[in-house]
């Protein structure tokens, strides 16, 4: 009887011991960034300091925005899954030029502002299911007489640095020789104020972001968003390539927020409502186009 009792003592010892080592053994499943944010204890979230309203600074120098609220919830879910309710967030401010090199070295996990999803941009990082759809465009004063692109012949033009609209309004120019004098400012913020300061003609970015700054302005009243779009985008967020257990856990987030109906008051929010720093309303309707990425997440480029 003993022999006996003790025979099953051990077995529980060792059933127990077992189970021990298969919950290590879960835990060191981790991998890629979840275990990197597991290990440190903290998220590195990169956001833009003046894309309104997706991420930017608002009057109080607190970073605020769609995109932002949405990368909130990516870590939320998070927290849930590693169990860490203390978890810490970072902050780290790029721009168009150094969020990708950011993301690549590490110094930032996962950037939620602004960042149009393309094949090009698909070998440098990996992107989440898609936030938003927008067009590319031109802001311009009402009075300069501005209408749509083949307007802008012979103008000066601004952009931001290392975007797609840069790109677009560059192989424009060429391609139908216009001889624009196209300036690249380094962020959206910089554009405007060469748009507002009469040093270019036109401010061309995805239409979003041009009503965005439009109703930062002094006088929104006297500026107008013009043009035929050069392209339809996607924007998402980034992360490192080849981490697909991070990736799942964003995208299974963003899913979960679109599925449930609350982004649409997200997006009621910030795009419907007014808004910091100035409590303007941008005034921009929910497309057909992003309706229905919201009922169908993916991750797929426009292109």
């Amino acid at each position: 009887m003993k022999m006996l009792m003790r025979s099953r003592l051990t077995a529980a010892v060792l059933f127990f011991a077992a189970g021990l080592a298969a919950l290590s053994a879960g835990a060191e499943e981790l991998t890629g960034t979840l275990k990197k944010i597991k290990d440190t204890g903290s998220i590195t979230l990169g956001h833009r300091e003046s894309s309104i309203p997706f991420s930017y600074f608002d009057d109080k120098q607190q970073v605020v925005g769609y995109s932002h609220e949405l990368a909130m919830k990516v870590v939320d879910a998070v927290k849930k899954q590693l169990n860490m309710p203390n978890l810490q967030v970072k902050l780290n401010p790029v721009t168009s030029q150094t969020r990708i090199p950011l993301v690549q070295n590490g110094t930032v996990d996962l950037e939620c502002g602004s960042t149009t999803n393309n094949i090009e941009r698909q070998k440098q990082v990996a992107f989440s299911n898609s936030i938003f759809v927008i067009g590319t465009r031109l802001l311009t004063k009402k009075t300069s007489g501005i209408k749509d692109f083949p307007d802008l012949a012979g103008k000066t033009v601004v952009t931001t640095a290392g975007t797609t609209s840069e790109r677009l309004i560059r192989k424009m120019n060429e391609d139908k020789s216009m001889g624009m004098n196209i300036i690249s400012a380094k962020d959206h913020g910089e554009s405007f104020l060469i748009l507002e300061s009469g040093r270019a003609v036109a401010f061309m970015m995805d239409d979003a972001l041009l009503y965005g700054e439009r109703a930062k302005s002094k006088n929104p009243d006297q500026l107008v968003v013009v043009g035929t779009p050069q392209s339809f985008e996607v924007y998402g967020c980034m992360m490192r390539r080849d981490d697909p257990q991070f990736k799942k856990a964003v995208d299974d987030a963003l899913a979960a927020v679109m599925k449930s109906g609350e982004v649409e008051k997200i997006y009621a929010k910030w795009f419907l409502s007014p808004i910091p720093p100035r409590g303007v309303n941008l005034d921009f309707p929910l497309s057909p186009e992003l309706a229905a990425l919201y009922k169908n997440p993916s991750d797929n480029a426009f292109e």
